[in-house]
């Protein structure tokens, strides 16, 4: 299947409101997920624009970022380097806080992941406010890794998450 645009993979995202409170549209994935040829097009549309790029490594974030990294990382020939929240790592890990609407979340890796000047790809599902990947981020500096990248499925624009990520450079293949 070839490459999809934005249009044609926005066909495969539910949207949901009110949830998972009043107020809040929910972009739910699930039905691109279950889509074979959907969530193939997306992964080979990713893996080419890094197919010409040496990436030591995918780094993705827990849960729904490591679906998409992991194939990305097999794709590219790379390493797969999970983000999870704290406490499920069994090796030794460092830690990056990040701020939610309700306090503060907690991101870890293990502290031998990578070594300095690794070239890595951030991968996560979505974009909202940056908080996440703003932690994934400081963790990459503590590596001193070179960030090829930051790649979403989904880009909530008007929570401008992108600002949050600073210079590093981003894309994402459905933006709302």
């Amino acid at each position: 299947m070839a490459a999809l645009d934005q249009d044609e993979l926005k066909r495969h995202i539910r949207d949901i409101p009110d949830f998972p409170k009043a107020g809040i549209l929910f972009r739910d994935i699930t039905p691109l997920l279950q889509n074979g040829p959907v969530l193939r097009a997306v992964i080979d549309q990713l893996a080419d624009r890094y197919a010409h790029q040496r990436v030591d490594a995918v780094v993705a974030v827990e849960s729904r970022g490591l679906i998409f990294g992991a194939p990305l990382a097999y794709r590219l020939g790379a390493g797969l380097i999970p983000v999870r929240k704290a406490g499920k790592l069994p090796a030794k890990t460092i830690q990056a806080t990040y701020t939610l609407e309700y306090g503060e979340g907690v991101l870890e890796m293990h502290a031998d992941s990578l070594s300095a000047g690794k070239r890595v790809l951030l991968v996560d599902d979505l974009l909202a406010t940056g908080g996440t990947m703003g932690a994934v981020v400081k963790l990459m500096e503590h590596f001193r890794a070179e960030i090829i990248e930051v790649a979403f499925l989904v880009e909530l624009t008007d929570l401008k998450g992108r600002e949050r990520l600073g210079r590093h450079p981003m894309c994402s293949l459905i933006q709302y």
